[in-house]
């Protein structure tokens, strides 16, 4: 085998992909991958049909099309009351993954340090490393998976320049709480951190007592805050890829530079249909909201039934179970022997973690699959030996 760089040294085939092609290869039920089994809005669907009959099929601006970056920027002051300039404060990004990507391109040096939030999504870990960064986790633990204020704090040395941030929290189903969130904001500016948040999850909050509060509009955020979003997951639109991202001219210019060698452009005819999506339909989120809420009741109740403690996520995709009371000292090893005694697959969390104990006996499953799908993957589960 020819050398490889260094930068990618340890990053392997990500754990979705493995599971997913394990789902493939023995027919099972994919709880474990995160996308829905149904498509997003119809008239979102038809707009992008009639980009590409209109001939929006060459590359688009670099940072986006005016129309998308528009809307971009009035959703960001319908929900948040974030007033932002659409040719200076948002870029359109080929996914959220590729503003995590260009971000940490844009903002790490080599031996800088990031604060992570683990579990993680697992391209946090791959671009720090080929940033050049280090990273330093900060573990959300079982069972209520809240923020440890002084754990954060103790996580900051004189190496530290960003926190990457996560709310709705993938894999827990954490929404961090406005308490929670000054914590941070109080850690970044004593510091003088940049803060990377991730809010994909932005409108899929499933508990009633829970907010999501954007970082950037606590006090003295918004000019150290990237905030990333996308219209893969609200919209379940997940194969479109058409993110963005926002936040004060300067840092939004650095991302664009370090964007522009990666993709530069993606998806023209589709970026047209996602400026639809959050404008016309913009009451789609509320819908699949409320649907997921039944699903993941469904879905967490029905795994409580067959012994296996399953915590009850505030938001997202996922539910995390702990198999330990079946016996299983890994839940790698669980997640491994699944397919072929139940016929379903789901996602060791040791793949998102540093903390190996902490994430040892934590499987995520996907409630984001119709009632069907579940119903069917819970009978399996119930005919199955899950023990040890």
């Amino acid at each position: 085998m020819r050398p490889t760089a260094s930068r990618i040294t340890g990053l392997e085939t990500t754990v979705f992909a493995e599971m997913s092609a394990l789902a493939a290869r023995t027919g099972a039920l994919n709880l474990g991958q995160g996308f829905p089994d149904e498509d997003g809005p119809d008239v979102v669907v038809e707009a992008a049909r009639q980009a590409l009959r209109a001939g929006h099929n060459q590359y688009a601006p670099g940072p986006g099309l005016p129309v998308l970056r528009e809307a971009v920027a009035a959703h960001q002051g319908r929900h948040h009351g974030l007033e932002l300039d659409p040719t200076s404060q948002v870029v359109v990004t080929t996914g959220a993954t590729e503003g995590i990507a260009a971000a940490l391109l844009a903002l790490v040096n080599p031996g800088d340090e990031v604060i992570v939030l683990e579990p993680y999504y697992d391209s946090y870990v791959a671009m720090i490393q080929m940033a050049g960064g280090v990273r330093r986790p900060v573990t959300l633990r079982a069972p209520d998976f809240r923020l440890d204020a002084e754990a954060l704090r103790a996580a900051v040395t004189p190496r530290t320049t960003m926190i990457l941030l996560n709310t709705p929290h993938n894999p827990t189903g954490t929404v961090l709480s406005r308490a929670e969130l000054q914590v941070v904001a109080d850690v970044a500016t004593t510091h003088d951190l940049t803060v990377v948040t991730d809010e994909v999850y932005e409108h899929l909050v499933l508990d009633p007592d829970a907010e999501h509060v954007p970082l950037a509009t606590l006090p003295g955020m918004f000019e150290r805050t990237l905030t990333l979003s996308s219209v893969g997951k609200s919209w379940s639109l997940t194969g479109w890829k058409v993110g963005w991202a926002t936040g004060p001219t300067d840092l939004v210019a650095a991302l664009t530079t370090a964007k522009q060698w990666l993709t530069y452009t993606s998806g023209g005819p589709l970026q047209p249909a996602v400026a639809v999506a959050l404008t016309e339909a913009y009451d789609f989120p509320a819908a699949l909201r409320t649907s997921l809420r039944e699903r993941r009741d469904h879905l967490v109740g029905g795994l409580r039934d067959l012994g296996v403690p399953t915590h009850l996520p505030q938001g997202t995709y996922f539910a995390l179970s702990d198999v330990s009371d079946l016996g299983w000292s890994d839940a790698a090893a669980f997640c491994d022997a699944l397919p072929e005694r139940a016929g379903v697959v789901a996602i060791p969390a040791s793949a998102f973690h540093d903390d190996v104990e902490a994430g040892r006996h934590l499987v995520r499953w996907a409630f984001c699959k119709r009632r069907e799908v579940l119903d069917e993957a819970l009978d399996k589960l119930a005919r199955a030996d899950l023990h040890a």
